[in-house]
């Protein structure tokens, strides 16, 4: 007589758990195919918003540029004559020629001192003098025609 297999103890756990084993490996094959069939709904995304253009530069600020560069073209000029025609084409940019130009020599707690005020004409032709430009543009107040009322300088 043959001896039934399941008898021994050993391949009766043998034989369970493998059955085990291949009912879970079944279980994990059936989960990954259910959680892939879900089709991804397509997502409507909004349109992309416009670009803010780039802020144009103010009056005041395109003013301060020019003035800057002829400011340091004056005091950097190599003769007399290219110091004066730069002069002459930055006192277009003033109301008149006499426009006052205010030098902040000290400030504390908002109050602000100044030294003796100027006009544009005079300002220009000591940039000419001295070839040196040793403030910057730290206030500009323009006309009602885009032109330059008054500035105000600082020491750099």
């Amino acid at each position: 007589m043959k001896k039934s297999s399941f008898k021994l103890p050993l391949t009766r756990l043998l034989t369970v758990m493998l059955f085990g084993l291949l009912a879970l490996g079944a279980c994990k094959s059936k989960k990954k195919v259910v959680e892939a069939a879900p089709e991804p709904v397509p997502v409507e995304e909004p349109a992309p918003a416009p670009k803010p253009e780039p802020a144009k530069p103010s009056a005041e600020e395109v003013a301060v540029g020019k003035l800057e560069d002829y400011f340091n073209a004056v005091a950097n000029a190599t003769n007399l004559q290219s110091a004066n025609n730069t002069i002459r084409e930055a006192l277009g940019m003033f109301s008149n020629q006499n426009t006052p130009v205010l030098i902040v020599i000290h400030e504390e707690a908002g109050v602000k001192d100044y030294d003796e005020p100027t006009t544009i004409e005079k300002y220009l032709h000591y940039l000419k003098d001295t070839q040196k430009n040793l403030n910057f543009i730290s206030d500009i107040r323009m006309d009602g025609s885009g032109r330059v009322a008054e500035l105000e300088l600082r020491r750099r």
